[in-house]
């Protein structure tokens, strides 16, 4: 990002000064406007002062902090918010999004990462993929509140079928517990997150090369942890630089969530640039699917990045179609139907779209594909070129 961020900086009372300053990069990649202790003042500041970004630094869980983000928001909703804590409790993040802030970072954390997070926030705000001097590929999250409503299926043949169109695609299988990605695809966890996580020195882009397993159609992929106890190895800030790493290498990244909304998979969909939201045709899960496009427009996620896929499509169970759009204040984007080849390629280790490439289920999952490659709006509505980005080399 070229031009230099006009940044306000407002203090929590309890909040450590010099243990914020010494986490923020230099003042060459931020001017820094003011640096404000007691929220009270800092109000004042935002009232006097043209800022283009508001870092609100709290010691932990903090209400004062939460109604500061509240009342900046609605003040002016186009600027973006990061929050520097010095601790995360449970709970916090959570709420620390529902109150309108753009991310949140977690001391100690070096000036570079910060800085990142600082940049991307005002590049997502500005609907731009720059978040970094690199120019970032699409990184599509794919999201199922309710388990078993065919997310990881959904991701697997996505990516599949975005690799047979000639992209060069990373899948990161986000379970962290209970990932099935390497079941779905025939292939052996040789390498995982957990041993990349676990590995000595910094992440670059060549190191989280060596941990991408290739599966035959081209896709490559970052396994999730063989045990569940492994999980616990992977932070939110270990997340973030995978991430970027793999969005500076590759066309496409997909990420396979575990359900739910864990601190994970919320710097997850942060992270990412579109949304893959999975339901299936009962009552449970799409009032689940309802939920979660209700949680995403609480974190600020930009509705049109956001489609749609309900698998099952065609079950009897006494909701119709067009019922859907009542029930979720929405029409899908892509209906998948019930086909039998469906669990048996799963078990087989074959994706349908590989294993019965003309079936219907198989032409849903391409279509799925062809409307991330194919041409898109921009948030100013203005049309551009579909989410295939030229890269150099």
């Amino acid at each position: 990002m070229s031009e230099t961020i006009r940044t306000l900086i407002a203090l929590d009372a309890d909040a450590d000064r010099d243990v914020v300053q010494s986490a923020l990069p230099s003042e060459a990649d931020i001017q820094i406007v003011g640096f404000v202790e007691g929220f009270e003042e800092s109000w004042n500041a935002l009232q006097a002062t043209s800022t283009d970004l508001l870092v609100v630094a709290c010691p932990g869980y903090s209400d004062r902090a939460l109604f500061f983000i509240e009342g900046a928001v609605k003040q002016h909703p186009e600027r973006p918010i990061v929050v520097i804590c010095e601790s995360s409790p449970n709970g916090f993040v959570r709420r620390v999004f529902e109150a309108g802030a753009d991310d949140i970072v977690t001391l100690p954390e070096s000036p570079e990462r910060v800085l990142f997070a600082l940049q991307k926030a005002v590049a997502r705000k500005q609907g731009s993929a720059v978040a970094t001097g690199l120019a970032l590929s699409p990184m599509i999250c794919v999201l199922g509140p309710k388990g078993g409503t065919g997310k990881t299926l959904t991701s697997c043949n996505l990516s599949v079928s975005l690799a047979k169109r000639g992209q060069k695609v990373a899948l990161v299988d986000l379970d962290l517990q209970f990932g099935d990605v390497a079941l779905a695809l025939g292939l052996k966890p040789e390498r995982t997150i957990y041993d990349l996580a676990k590995s000595a020195g910094s992440l670059d882009a060549d190191k989280v090369d060596d941990y991408l397993i290739e599966h035959p159609s081209g896709l490559r992929v970052l396994m999730g942890p063989t045990r569940p106890d492994q999980a616990a190895a992977i932070s939110v800030e270990f997340l973030r630089e995978v991430y970027a790493n793999l969005r500076s290498t590759h066309d496409f990244v997909v990420v396979d969530t575990a359900p739910g909304f864990t601190p994970e998979v919320i710097a997850s969909v942060d992270s990412s640039s579109h949304i893959c939201m999975v339901g299936m045709l009962d009552s449970l899960s799409l009032k689940n699917m309802k939920l979660g496009l209700e949680t995403l427009e609480l974190m600020g996620y930009d509705p049109e990045r956001i489609r749609l896929v309900l698998n099952r499509a065609d079950t009897r169970v006494g909701i119709a179609r067009d019922e859907v759009e009542a029930i979720v204040a929405r029409v899908p984007d892509i209906f998948v139907p019930s086909d039998r080849d469906i669990p048996r390629s799963f078990n087989e280790g074959v994706p349908v779209v590989t294993s019965k490439s003309k079936s219907e289920a198989a032409h849903a999952f391409m279509e799925l594909a062809a409307l991330y490659m194919g041409p898109v709006v921009s948030s100013n509505g203005t049309h551009r070129r579909g989410l295939r980005r030229k890269r150099n080399g």
